[in-house]
């Protein structure tokens, strides 16, 4: 899907009080007739089969419903149910508001939501509202109203919903978290990260059907997959875009709305060269697209505080030649690890004093329970086995009745941080208040469930 039509599409307003998802998770489980969650997908494009893929494989789902406008990218999705070996779904094509069809033809327990940004919040609203569980793509919403707006309703219909932030669930960063709660590295002091990832051949190509990545630089109309809607956001606004990748992982090693939470937040953005140098690159000065003035700084910083003193430091880094990093810190009283250099250091136990040593030998001593168990079932699944337990915890969690991993208010919280990185940036870096989205519940300290 694109961005076209997203205003007809519409929000829900909600209002009402914290309520859990158990009770209607625990319906969820004894809905279909089969044993299996009966689950439809809003969104087969590239990321959209990716998840996908898990789906279909498990035993414990059918997928019974595909959405999308694209006939391409459905048709690429249904292969994956003919090697399946696996019935074909019913399909929702043909305008912005089919999707909107899918849900109200009813027989769904939960849907799975992989279109562009600006859709996250009202697709999972109205399924919210047709009290089918959500499982969102990140981000959760685009603007701040988007954000309340998700809560909101979650609360007044208690139906469960998770982001589907799979950083979380990556396998060193499992062990480090594994490590945080055993204490290795004592109090937690100071955490980075972020997402810094040459995007520059995501958000522009030749525009050809099933070519997504590079090849030319076209965006918009004019071109394929994300180059369609995600390069229009680089063009439109400044700020950290995509910042679950570092936050999820951050928010849970400081334990955020569950004895902590965010508190104030400042944002800086540099100058905007790389997106306008890779035009002229590959399309000439000439090219249209060369004169675009991309508002999107091409490095994003933002310091975060929380309310026990704990520091962060996140960064968004997609519009400039580099090598994949999250660029991950985790600093507490006892010693430190960096995911860049791959070392660790913990007073007292690293071979010598003020020296880093090799992380792996930690990591495989901390190993994470999911991977110790399910390391087998996400070899070759997406983002290096990520994608399998992003989707096997949600899928669990309806089964179980339980709440979700990642819940409604870390999803608005993680995601909440574009919106408030484009204010404090518009307003010469001011520190902006960050918004307490649990009303006081993050106080009471409980355990995550991963």
């Amino acid at each position: 899907m694109n961005r076209r039509g997203v205003l007809a599409g519409g929000v829900v307003a909600a209002g009402g009080g914290l309520l859990a998802g158990k009770a209607r998770a625990g319906a969820l489980r004894q809905a279909s007739a089969n044993g299996r969650l009966r689950l439809g997908m809003i969104g087969v494009g590239m990321r959209g089969r990716v998840l996908l893929r898990e789906l279909v494989r498990r035993d414990d789902v059918e997928v019974v419903g595909l959405c999308d406008l694209e006939q391409w990218t459905l048709d690429r999705a249904l292969e994956q149910f003919t090697e399946a070996g696996k019935p074909a779904p019913r399909l929702w094509t043909g305008s912005h508001e089919s999707w909107r069809e899918m849900l109200a033809a009813g027989g769904l327990d939960a849907v799975i939501i992989a279109t562009p940004w600006e859709w996250h919040a009202p697709m999972a609203i109205g399924a919210m509202e047709a009290g089918i569980a959500v499982g969102c793509e990140v981000v959760a919403g685009v603007t701040l109203d988007d954000h309340w707006d998700v809560l909101r309703t979650q609360q007044r219909t208690n139906t469960p919903y998770m982001l589907l932030e799979n950083v979380c669930f990556r396998r060193d960063v499992l062990a480090i978290t594994r490590m945080v709660r055993e204490g290795v590295f004592g109090e937690m002091i100071h955490l980075e990260g972020g997402y810094q990832h040459d995007l520059r051949d995501v958000k522009f190509n030749a525009g050809i059907v099933g070519e997504a990545y590079g090849g030319g630089v076209e965006f918009g109309e004019r071109g394929w997959s994300e180059a369609r809607w995600r390069t229009d956001h680089s063009v439109q606004r400044n700020g950290d875009l995509y910042p679950s990748h570092g936050i999820g992982p951050m928010a849970v090693w400081a334990n955020i709305h569950r004895g902590n939470r965010f508190t104030r937040l400042t944002s800086y953005a540099s100058k905007a060269r790389g997106l306008h140098d890779h035009v002229v690159a590959g399309g000439g000065p000439d090219h249209p697209n060369a004169r675009v003035d991309f508002r999107l700084g091409d490095v994003v910083t933002t310091s975060i505080v929380c309310a026990d003193g704990t520091t962060m430091r996140l960064t968004h880094d997609t519009n400039l030649p580099r090598p994949y990093s999250l660029g991950f810190r985790v600093q507490g009283q006892k010693g430190l690890w960096m995911d860049v250099n791959r070392s660790i250091y913990v007073e007292g136990s690293s071979p010598q004093p003020h020296r880093w040593e090799e992380a792996q030998t930690w990591l495989d001593r901390y190993d994470h329970a999911l991977w110790s168990e399910f390391a087998e079932q996400a070899s070759g699944a997406g983002h290096g086995g990520m994608d399998f337990f992003v989707i096997h915890v949600f899928i669990e969690a309806l089964k179980a009745g339980t709440a979700m991993p990642i819940d409604v208010h870390d999803a608005v919280a993680w995601s909440a941080i574009t919106p408030l990185s484009e204010q404090s940036i518009a307003n010469g870096n001011a520190t902006v208040d960050f918004p307490d989205f649990t009303e006081g519940g993050w106080e009471t300290a409980r355990a995550w469930s991963f």
